[in-house]
């Protein structure tokens, strides 16, 4: 049998009960990823609170594809960096600013940012929060939806490995939208 890592569309999934555990690919090795489907936290999780939808907050950005890519840090929650392919930036206006942010390939026609703001810290994740898009359209446009922004797993956890935002993705800007910090008194 092959096991297939998380970076694979298909990972393997191994079962025993109500325990779930798979293998995880990071810059220096490989991991095991243990979930139990039993766990306390699952039993009594009763939802993130988000802010209200806005569609303010649905932006139109021009995708700058970067050719080559550029090869852009990503740093990690336990300390450790990768350096990945970006293979181009949103740049989006938003209150007469304009803000870019650095893309990450996601898989098939998606790619994904890491972003902080000046939420961070205060209304949502001190560490970011993650957003998918799909690719650029034809004219080279994303469309940005901050309503589905979300947090990472290590809200959630200790035990996650979550990439930190790369330096270019600090946004000096207010982003009311998405999830809000989950955990004060968990």
């Amino acid at each position: 049998m092959i096991l297939k890592d998380d970076h694979s569309e298909e990972t393997t999934v191994l079962a025993l009960g109500s325990l779930r555990w798979y293998i995880i690919k990071r810059t220096k090795g490989y991991a095991i990823r243990l979930r139990d489907l039993d766990a306390e936290l699952l039993k009594t999780f009763n939802n993130i609170e988000r802010f209200p939808v806005n569609v303010d907050w649905k932006i139109e950005a021009k995708f700058e594809k970067y050719d080559p890519p550029k090869k852009i840090v990503i740093p990690d929650i336990v300390g450790t960096a990768d350096e990945e392919n970006s293979p181009g930036a949103a740049v989006f206006t938003q209150d007469n600013q304009t803000y870019r942010m650095d893309a990450l390939e996601a898989g098939g026609n998606r790619i994904w940012f890491i972003f902080a703001d000046e939420t961070s810290g205060i209304e949502t994740y001190g560490a970011g929060r993650f957003l998918y898009s799909d690719k650029p359209d034809s004219n080279g446009i994303v469309i940005l939806d901050f309503n589905e922004a979300y947090n990472p797993p290590c809200v959630f956890t200790r035990f996650a490995t979550c990439p930190l935002p790369p330096k270019d993705n600090y946004l000096k800007l207010r982003i009311a939208a998405g999830e809000k910090m989950w955990g004060k008194g968990h």
